[in-house]
């Protein structure tokens, strides 16, 4: 289920989702902590308070003070100095009237002055004094205020009886803890001792870990709203941008989605956006090369087709044996054009399949080159007596960027069309040479005719052909084949006739890899 709920959220969402469940789980541990943490530290001044009050009860049994107030009066004016560290230590008897209290020690300035017993006896005769001890309201957590000799009381009768209880107390912004124990003497209670130390280091403490993890809190929150501003203007926007651009070409929309501003971008956004505009592009000029492909085929049919028809509509009602002959050899000339042509526009198509997978690679032209011209020898110059040569400038390394069996078609088209211009007994040289920029530059040159069209740009177009004497033996794909592959590498090619001698020369020139 949690799974699901992703998948149909946005990858903003998500993130803000994701940050949502982890604040949480931290949210809940922190809670957990700032609860265990005041119990902690209360137990800490809770040990350090039962260590006096045991240190105090063997110092009461070593010295053979019995609890009353007049004993109790004189131990607390002898070993004041014990308690120094606390607020208020109280003793109270087993009836749990006060019989002590350290706060009584500094009523009255004279107790460093006068005598010790009058002292004692006058502060600690005070009723009122005593009175407001015992009767002291007490915040013990709740709404209900008591007393400490309630609380008292409540321990006496409680479980917690003999083992010593801690309890705090707030009350005008002072956090004050209380720890009561019962005072044994030969198995007998005889009394209880209450130490009432001011905690406001707690509180503090506590108050402290709160405000820094509220802190902490905000300023993750605010960072996790900047990232979350960043990611979706710099990175979520743009992708959307870029998915709304692939279903409007996807879907055939006319509107126009601008990604100019991504493909400036020197991030991997600027790529993606780069290569898919690029992609498209080149889809799209696929899809354009493919009808224009089409048209033409079907302007090129037409043509043969419209000659099949008359001819065999004639055939129809000739009854002359050499007129019927040579209709025979129309249709027979018509299909074999109609055949050829398709049978190129099939060849160009699987070649456009094929050249999406091929990759290309760093490749030496001059094997290439001298396999072709070796097996186009042993078939022509037996057959016709074409003598094809091939020769370079000397060089080395004629290296370019290429797929092979691809260069391959390109030498051997650029040798039909020299061939089908050619006669018997003439020659064809191929040439390999670099320039000045250091590119590999090959020449086809043949003693045919030459060229009769002033621009020479046209025998690359489809299904162009100029030979009248051999009209439907060519489909008048071969050189537009040769141009789409030699473009596919990067390269250029020109047709030109010959200066010293009629002919024509066939040029490509490579970039450098």
């Amino acid at each position: 289920m949690f799974s699901n709920l992703l998948k149909n959220l946005s990858i903003l969402k998500k993130f803000l989702f994701i940050n949502f469940i982890f604040f949480t789980i931290i949210g809940s541990f922190t809670f957990l902590y700032l609860k265990n943490v005041q119990p902690n530290l209360i137990k800490k001044k809770s040990s350090n308070h039962i260590t006096i009050i045991n240190n105090t009860i063997q110092n009461l049994d070593r010295l053979k003070i019995e609890f009353n107030e007049e004993d109790i009066r004189r131990f607390l004016f002898s070993t004041r100095f014990i308690f120094q560290s606390l607020d208020r230590v109280i003793f109270f008897n087993n009836n749990l009237d006060l019989i002590g209290d350290t706060d009584t020690l500094d009523l009255d300035p004279r107790s460093f002055s006068s005598r010790l017993d009058i002292i004692e006896l006058e502060i600690l005769s005070e009723k009122k004094t005593k009175e407001i001890t015992e009767k002291k309201n007490i915040n013990i957590g709740n709404e209900n205020l008591v007393s400490l000799k309630d609380i008292l009381f409540n321990y006496v009768g409680s479980k917690k009886n003999g083992i010593p209880f801690t309890f705090t107390q707030e009350e005008f912004n002072n956090f004050k803890l209380t720890t009561i124990k019962n005072v044994f003497r030969e198995d007998q209670n005889i009394g209880y001792i209450a130490i009432i130390e001011n905690a406001n280091d707690v509180k503090a403490a506590i108050d402290e870990r709160k405000t820094f993890i509220i802190r902490t809190a905000f300023a993750v929150g605010i960072v996790i709203l900047i990232f979350s501003f960043v990611l979706n203007r710099y990175f979520l926007k743009p992708i959307q941008n870029l998915v709304n651009y692939t279903n409007m070409i996807k879907n055939k929309e006319h509107r126009k989605i601008n990604i100019d501003n991504l493909k400036v971008r020197n991030d991997e956004l600027g790529l993606l956006s780069k290569s898919l505009d690029d992609m498209t592009l080149e889809l799209q000029k696929r899809i354009s090369h493919a009808e224009n492909f089409s048209t033409d085929l079907v302007h090129e049919i037409r043509n043969p087709l419209a000659s099949l028809k008359s001819a065999s509509e004639i055939l129809n009602d000739t009854q002359e044996v050499e007129e019927r002959i040579k209709l025979i050899n129309i249709l027979s000339h018509d299909v074999q054009r109609i055949e050829r042509l398709i049978t190129d526009y099939s060849q160009i198509l699987k070649d456009e399949v094929a050249l999406s997978k091929e990759k290309f690679r760093k490749t030496d032209i001059i094997p290439i080159i001298q396999s072709v011209v070796d097996d186009y020898n042993s078939i022509y110059h037996v057959k016709s007596g074409i003598k094809i040569s091939y020769n370079n400038d000397g060089k080395k390394n004629y290296i370019i960027n290429g797929i092979e069996n691809r260069i391959e078609q390109i030498v051997a088209n650029l040798l039909d069309n020299a061939i089908s211009f050619s006669t018997h007994n003439q020659n064809i040289q191929v040439k390999v040479t670099k320039n000045s920029k250091n590119q590999v530059v090959v020449n086809i040159i043949d003693e045919g005719p030459g060229f009769k069209e002033r621009d020479t740009s046209k025998i690359f177009k489809r299904f162009y052909s100029n030979r009248p004497d051999k009209f439907g033996q060519h489909s008048g794909l071969g050189l537009n084949i040769v141009k789409n592959l030699v473009e596919l590498h990067k390269a250029t090619i020109t047709a030109s006739n010959r200066i010293d001698k009629s002919g024509a020369n066939l040029e490509v020139i490579f970039p450098k890899p």
